[in-house]
């Protein structure tokens, strides 16, 4: 093993003595950096804003694929990048949050493009237990989620809780078959995309060389 090892070095050595000798340049790689919340936040209050106009009756009942485009091809897919730019430069935290996210984003597109499209062999009386089973999944990793992050600023705690309070709002309103509570649960969900406009101001601003925003001081320290 120790002569491989000596063989392997001296052929590399030999190799960048021949790569130097014949001109060409060395790359040099530079360690990966950077703020993923620069391209996170703006793709998850998009698709926030969407969803939340759809909830509240900016487009008709029978529209309800309306938010996709933007939740397929801006929030989600943003989200998935950040999450693997996070998980990159060896922030768990933010991937794990970020990841969380992208995947209700995804699963709440194919699930409204099954329903519609009859994809998963779901009929149209089970549609509503259907959606209350995808509520009830999200809501209790979410719930997990702002609980666990409770040492994050207040600014990001506020954000999950209202995103526990949407989903909750949604679930009784499908359960009910209010329009009331979904609309309620709409305005929520422009809510916590606004403190998600104020967090992102703040971040921005620090990326471009400026002063971020108050965050609020952590809940659990």
């Amino acid at each position: 093993m120790t002569d491989l090892d000596a063989s392997a070095s001296n052929s590399g050595s030999a190799s960048v003595t021949e790569t130097e000798i014949a001109g060409d340049p060395v790359p040099v790689l530079a360690p990966l950096a950077g703020d993923p919340a620069m391209l996170g936040l703006p793709t998850f209050i998009v698709g926030s804003v969407a969803l939340g106009l759809v909830l509240v009756g900016v487009v008709p009942a029978t529209a309800v694929g309306a938010s996709l485009p933007i939740i397929l091809a801006a929030t989600s897919a943003g989200l998935f990048i950040a999450t693997i730019w996070s998980a990159a430069i060896g922030q768990s935290a933010v991937a794990s949050i970020f990841g969380i996210f992208a995947g209700f984003w995804l699963s709440y597109a194919v699930l409204v493009l099954g329903l519609i499209r009859g994809w998963f062999g779901i009929t149209v009386l089970a549609a509503a237990a259907t959606q209350e089973l995808f509520l009830i999944s999200w809501l209790v990793i979410i719930v997990v989620l702002t609980l666990a992050t409770l040492r994050l600023p207040l600014a990001f705690t506020l954000i999950f809780a209202l995103v526990d309070v949407a989903l909750l709002l949604v679930l009784l309103g499908t359960e009910e078959a209010s329009t009331g509570l979904l609309k309620t649960g709409g305005y929520v969900v422009l809510a916590f995309a606004a403190v998600g406009v104020y967090v992102f101001y703040g971040a921005a601003s620090l990326a471009t060389g400026g002063t971020g925003v108050p965050l609020g001081k952590p809940i659990q320290r």
